[in-house]
C-alpha cells in the first residue's frame, strides 16, 4: 500500500447528518470525507487517543533555486 493510499469502507449516515457534515465541510473549504476524518480525531483525541497525522504531498510552485 501506497503512502497516501486510505481505507475504504461503505458508512451510512442519517441524511440530516450529513448535511449538517456537508455544511461544516463548505465552511471549512474542505470536503465531506475530509471534515469526517477531522471529526474522527477530534473525537480520539478527546478520548486520549492520539493517531498521527501523515504529511500530504507538496502542493504549488517548488521554490526558486539560487545559482
Amino acid at each position: 500500500m501506497s503512502a497516501s493510499a486510505k481505507k475504504a469502507f461503505a458508512l451510512r449516515l442519517d441524511p440530516a447528518l450529513y448535511a449538517a457534515i456537508e455544511r461544516m465541510a463548505a465552511a471549512e473549504l474542505r470536503s465531506a470525507n475530509a471534515e469526517i476524518e477531522v471529526l474522527l480525531r477530534e473525537a480520539l483525541a478527546r478520548r486520549g487517543i492520539k493517531v498521527a497525522v501523515k504529511p500530504g504531498p507538496r502542493r504549488g510552485r517548488p521554490p526558486k533555486q539560487e545559482e
